[in-house]
């Protein structure tokens, strides 16, 4: 059987719609549950998190280095400093640990 390109889009563009569109059908009331409100605030945070965090220790020669530099910079974040503050020293924390991981005998 040859492989037709428009039944994958198709199905691609169902399922899309399904997971937009079925929340919306399935609530159609207001939702006053705090449990559930308070879960569904959280949702985008927590998504974003799964998929940086994994980013941020393999992107890196060496995952010593990616968590060195994510340390850094949440102690950075800690101490309220700017966005651009964090990243700048994130990035010294990967280079300067790369670089001291490559006099190391492992």
């Amino acid at each position: 059987m040859k492989n037709n390109i428009y039944i994958y889009i198709l199905v691609m563009a169902g399922t899309t719609y399904l997971i937009r569109m079925l929340p919306l059908m399935l609530a159609k009331k207001e939702i006053t549950s705090p449990f559930i409100k308070s879960f569904l605030y959280y949702v985008p945070y927590v998504c974003l998190a799964a998929m940086t965090f994994p980013a941020i220790l393999f992107s890196t020669a060496s995952v010593i280095s990616g968590i060195v530099g994510f340390g850094v910079a949440i102690l950075a974040a800690y101490r309220e400093k700017s966005l651009l503050t964090v990243a700048l020293c994130a990035c010294a924390a990967v280079f300067i640990t790369e670089r001291l991981l490559e006099f190391l005998p492992f």
